[in-house]
């Protein structure tokens, strides 16, 4: 591992200013569970390292019934997985926490850095789009959000410039009577990378759904909603010829690759096939 300039600041508006003025050559670092493994193999080199495990503001997972639950960044992934609210009514981003990697990782990866690490195939993503997640992103000057489908723009890239950091993670209050899946398809689900991550927000009414979120991992070259497939499950009673075809529209709008995990024919089958069986569920 080459030599870089450390900095463990304070404050969050130091914190950006010491990226902002390093540039892209220097990196934030929170958990660490992927930036060091990425430097370690040589696959970045960052001249300036950020430590923000000493950085005020970062911490903390807070619920309102009115504004909803804000995550801090510096939440890691296990106080996510066990937090009683979150189970209670964000089921399915407890779930996703729960199936990264070994217990030792979860007690220091963090929700933001799984967001940013931007991987198609993160096992949180698939749960922040379908809970319809804002990203609050901090500058030295001013601080905003931005809807989580609009954080992403590739593979390990997202809309940060330098200078910027994620800060929370908010979600909104769940609809009533929303119940929420995720699936993670792996060869070992803790341990392994998501060869398909699916996660559904259904609310239902009437034998069919009021409102459906559908959210597909490892499918695309982001995190991605078949939007066609959820209007199409919204249009009428969730009969079985409907949820097959809800299913095979989902699985029509990915667009895979074939990988050493998986083949992009293989991917697109178990859409199909992961889709019908998380409204099975839900509907029950």
């Amino acid at each position: 591992m080459h030599a870089f300039d450390y900095h463990e600041p304070t404050t969050i508006r130091d914190a950006c200013a010491i990226l902002r003025d390093r540039g892209p050559d220097a990196r934030p670092l929170a958990g660490g569970t992927d930036l060091l493994v990425q430097m370690e193999s040589g696959k970045l080199q960052p001249r300036t390292i950020v430590f923000l495990g000493r950085t005020e503001g970062l911490r903390g997972i807070d619920w309102d019934e009115r504004t909803g639950l804000r995550i801090g960044a510096g939440a890691t992934l296990r106080e996510i997985e066990t937090h009683p609210i979150i189970r209670q009514r964000y089921p399915a981003l407890a779930t996703s926490a729960e199936v990264v990697g070994s217990v030792q990782i979860r007690n220091l990866a963090t929700l933001a850095g799984n967001l940013c690490n931007a991987s198609p195939s993160a096992d949180t993503s698939p749960a922040l789009l379908a809970l319809d997640a804002e990203i609050e992103i901090a500058t030295p000057d001013e601080t905003m959000r931005v809807p989580v489908a609009e954080f992403w723009r590739g593979p390990g890239r997202t809309i940060l410039q330098p200078g910027q950091i994620v800060t929370a993670i908010h979600l909104p209050p769940p609809p009533a009577g929303q119940r929420t899946w995720y699936y993670k398809l792996a060869v070992r689900k803790a341990m392994d990378l998501a060869m398909v991550g699916v996660c559904v927000a259904l609310v239902p009414r009437n034998g069919g759904a009021e409102r459906v979120r559908i959210a597909l991992g490892a499918v695309a070259p982001v995190c991605m909603r078949p939007h066609a497939a959820e209007r199409l499950a919204e249009a009428g009673e969730l009969t079985a010829e409907r949820l097959q075809a809800v299913a095979e529209q989902a699985a029509a709008e990915t667009a895979p690759i074939s990988d050493h995990r998986a083949s992009a024919e293989y991917r697109r089958a178990m859409v199909a096939v992961l889709v019908r069986r998380a409204f099975e569920q839900l509907r029950g």
